[in-house]
């Protein structure tokens, strides 16, 4: 499944606008790793405070983006997460910010599974910037029921 965009990730993941840091998955190795990209523009509502005259993405948030790429990797895997469940996450260790990401960018982010023990994933990801690292994080996702509001 290498090469899906904006549908494929809305059947996958949760997320919606605001909140949905993934725009395209260009490589995707079943259950082992995935690349993705987000689209970093001037329009996004955390610009606004975080810092209108300097704007710079905060590294919580290239975090988060990095376990959406990772929870896509667990969602569109073979062996992945069962219908009627999402993953969370609910821990990041070693998280390093190395560059700003400012709008403009490009965020390159690529992820891989380190162990696997349902239900807990872990992840080793990488957020890059032209080719620079711009931060890089150890994730814990958990799969968990998904909630029908």
């Amino acid at each position: 499944m290498a090469d899906f965009g904006y549908h494929d990730i809305a059947r996958l993941l949760p997320h919606r606008y605001p909140f949905q840091f993934v725009d395209r998955v260009l490589e995707f190795e079943d259950g082992h790793r995935v690349i993705a990209l987000k689209n970093v523009s001037i329009n996004e509502p955390f610009f606004r405070g975080h810092f209108p005259e300097q704007p710079l993405m905060p590294g919580v948030l290239i975090c988060e983006a990095l376990a959406q790429a990772g929870g896509l990797l667990a969602h569109g895997s073979s062996d992945g997460v069962a219908d009627g469940f999402v993953v969370v996450l609910t821990g990041i260790d070693n998280a390093r910010f190395r560059r700003p990401v400012l709008p403009g960018d490009q965020l390159q982010l690529e992820v891989s599974v380190t162990r696997r023990r349902r239900p807990l994933w872990k992840m080793h990801g990488i957020a890059r910037v032209a080719g620079a690292v711009a931060a890089e994080a150890d994730l814990l996702l958990t799969e968990t029921p998904r909630v029908q509001l």
